[in-house]
């Protein structure tokens, strides 16, 4: 089993910034794609960002030009850098990562959240 774990989130301003950490551990095969998606009360979950074991990144339009996601593929970790915090942004967020995973196929684990809130 592949289990995720964040950390990083908390209590900001708005304008301020946050950076956030998650880490797989356990039996890992190969990490494929790792992303970040939030889910603010209310609301269903929605992506914020994804990257490839070859970095290559995708962001929702509304966090791109403020979110900066990244990963260290020696550590199987994934961050995601906030700047610009607004009171949209508000959500508890949720580490994704995947692998293909012989001979089961692709699986797909979930971390535990984070809450992230914004608040003057």
């Amino acid at each position: 089993q592949v289990q995720l774990v964040e950390s990083g989130g908390g209590l900001v301003q708005p304008g301020g910034s946050l950076r956030l950490s998650c880490a797989a551990s356990g039996n890992i095969f190969s990490i494929n794609d790792m992303g970040w998606y939030r889910q603010a009360s209310g609301k269903q979950r929605e992506l914020v960002a994804t990257i490839t074991r070859g970095e290559m990144t995708n962001y929702a339009g509304s966090v791109r030009g403020r979110f900066t996601i990244s990963r260290d593929n020696a550590k199987n970790t994934v961050y995601l850098q906030m700047n610009s915090l607004n009171f949209e942004d508000t959500a508890v967020y949720y580490c994704h990562a995947d692998e293909n995973r012989p001979p089961t196929g692709w699986m797909d684990y979930w971390g535990q959240g984070t809450q992230v809130t914004v608040s003057s």
